[in-house]
């Protein structure tokens, strides 16, 4: 895992300052060395995190076996042994999976794109073409920002305070941005905060070449659910997540894993156990009744891990607030990227590379809400008037149920996932915040309104490379940790996406084929367990003195930087120790964070 940079423009060493200032913006992503190197037209630069081929064999920018070429990568390539046995006339010169990419695009081109599995973003200088080819893998594990200067320098790089360093842009808010963080409480994977810095969505490739930027998709979500009986989707499943934890254990330092004691966490976990007998397990929890450890130590004991505890106080809010929010670059409201950094800090005293459990819920249907959208589905029917009409009467004399009143108000439960579900502040709020600006969300199919699957896919192109795999990079590189992803692995998501309905919830129960193959590797109270929220609610943390005190001198003073962009006076009515007033509190600390550059 690393971090990424690079100038392309004329007279390109002319930059080496800009370039350095960038790459040290970002030296939590590689802590272990940082180098940099130069064409005519280009300037790279690269920190390294040291995960495969420990040695100088395996640095970057990696040059091609003619020099071309030179790449810069961040992310894995899962799987690179395989794939670099069938390039067999690259003269290679280490072991890194980042090689592998230079051999592939010594054949293929851009084509290679298609071929290449894993979490990365890259960027590839060609000599010869004067051109830049760059890529994001498939559900946006891996971060890639870029801008143009002001002398039409192209500039990118892993993280937005990377490209603000150079020195080379002055960024403007996107109202556009602004008004999706307000509605869903992160900012779309299609854009950034600014204007004028530009995100390359997940799955997609861009090229650079003569001033010019060219963007276009390379994949897409398989939009079709496939015909499988239970009994062969079992055995599918297990075989396709043994081989994307064993493709992910590949590393020249120790892999451990997450634990929260869930069922997602607990499968990863007792897999990895048939191919690493005494794995390094990490569990974190709140010091309150509700946390998760002893579910956690459960399985540790099941599985005879090496299990490391992380029990955490309530601690000065405030403070903890201000020091980690610095590392989002934007705009973030997901409750549980403190707790989520607190894990990864104390994961870095004993590993740098952890898998995670995360995705479980999206692929497999894990989230009450769905639980709910199935039930409000088969509820009465959306497209039947004379039945609204005639409920809508029956309201005015008996009170109706909550599932009764959102089926009147959504038309049906595509709307009311999105402007409700997974909605912080509707269209009127927001105008009366002072944006009225719509974002127009994109899907890359057209999704069956009534349908669940269709929900989980809107889910996997937007929630989750937008605010999960945020929230995971972000967390894990402030802390120079790599988090990998066995659920997000090519052919097991597929695989999962493509599940019929009844495969993955119903009335009764969620996760079946999830149940239904693991249970036998979870232990009794784990069988029984559902899904658990990570840390404290919003609720209890505004108990807190600390957290209070900082609202109010964010929030409560007009001459805060953030009533350059929301009106002063609606805030006031919003601040309520809810999740709203949480969401303006990380707007006004990502304004406070940024003033310098705003």
């Amino acid at each position: 895992m690393c971090g990424i940079a690079g100038i392309i423009t004329k007279n390109a060493r002319n930059y080496q300052e800009h370039i350095r200032k960038m790459t040290d913006a970002i030296a939590h992503r590689g802590p272990d060395s940082a180098h940099l190197e130069f064409y005519e037209n280009a300037a790279l630069g690269h920190r390294r995190l040291s995960i495969i081929d420990l040695s100088e064999n395996g640095k970057q920018p990696m040059f091609s076996s003619t020099g071309k070429e030179c790449i810069v990568l961040n992310g894995e390539i899962y799987g690179y042994q395989e794939i670099k046995k069938q390039y067999p006339e690259y003269p290679y010169h280490g072991e890194s999976d980042t090689e592998v990419i230079l051999a592939m695009y010594q054949r293929k081109q851009e084509k290679l794109i298609h071929d290449l599995p894993g979490m990365f973003a890259f960027a590839i200088w060609d000599e010869e073409k004067q051109q830049l080819f760059c890529a994001r893998d498939r559900f946006g594990e891996k971060p890639f920002y870029y801008a143009f200067g002001s002398n039409n320098e192209f500039i990118f790089a892993s993280e937005i305070k990377a490209i603000l360093a150079s020195g080379l842009i002055q960024p403007e808010i996107s109202q556009e941005a602004l008004s999706h963080y307000l509605q869903y409480g992160y900012v779309s994977s299609y854009q950034s905060i600014y204007s004028n810095i530009f995100t390359l969505p997940p799955a997609h490739q861009l090229v650079w070449k003569d001033g010019e930027v060219g963007v276009s998709r390379y994949y897409s979500l398989p939009s079709k659910d496939r015909t499988i009986s239970l009994a062969e989707a079992k055995e599918e499943f297990i075989y396709l997540l043994k081989n994307a934890i064993k493709k992910q254990l590949i590393a020249d330092v120790e892999v451990g894993s997450f634990l929260s004691g869930g069922l997602d966490s607990s499968s990863v976990v007792a897999l990895v156990s048939e191919f690493l007998p005494h794995q390094t397990t990490i569990s974190f929890g709140y010091d309150h009744k509700d946390n998760e450890l002893k579910y956690a130590k459960e399985i540790a004991l099941k599985y005879n891990t090496n299990h490391i505890e992380v029990h955490e106080k309530k601690k000065d809010l405030a403070t903890s607030l201000l020091k980690v929010s610095r590392f989002l670059d934007e705009p973030f409201a997901d409750t549980s990227y403190l707790p989520h950094y607190e894990i990864c800090q104390n994961a870095r005293k004993n590993l740098t590379v952890v898998l995670s459990g995360d995705v479980g819920d999206e692929l497999f249907g894990g989230y009450d809400f769905y639980n709910v959208e199935n039930k409000l589905r088969n509820h009465f029917s959306y497209k039947n008037i004379i039945a609204r009409f005639g409920l809508k009467l029956y309201q005015n004399f008996r009170k109706t149920s909550f599932l009764t009143r959102k089926n009147l108000k959504h038309p049906d439960i595509l709307d009311f996932h999105l402007n409700f579900v997974r909605n912080a502040f509707d269209k009127e709020e927001r105008r009366l915040l002072g944006v009225p600006t719509e974002y127009l969300q994109e899907y890359t199919f057209k999704p069956d309104p009534d349908s669940l699957n269709d929900i989980m896919r809107v889910d996997l192109e937007n929630y989750v490379p937008a605010n999960m795999m945020v929230k995971s990079d972000r967390m894990a590189m402030a802390n120079s940790l790599e988090v990998r992803t066995p659920f997000l692995d090519l052919d097991f998501a597929e695989f999962c996406i493509q599940l019929p309905e009844n495969l993955k919830l119903n009335n009764e129960n969620d996760k079946i084929i999830l149940r239904e193959t693991m249970g036998s590797y979870w232990t009794e109270i784990i069988r029984n367990r559902h899904k658990q929220g990570f840390g404290l609610g919003v609720q209890n943390w505004f108990e807190e003195e600390n957290l209070i005190s900082l609202s109010n001198d964010l929030l409560k003073d007009r001459n805060q930087k953030v009533f350059s962009y929301i009106d002063f006076d609606a805030v006031q009515k919003f601040l309520n120790k809810d999740h709203k007033h949480w969401n303006l509190l990380q707007l006004a600390l990502w304004a406070h964070n940024n003033q310098s550059v705003l």
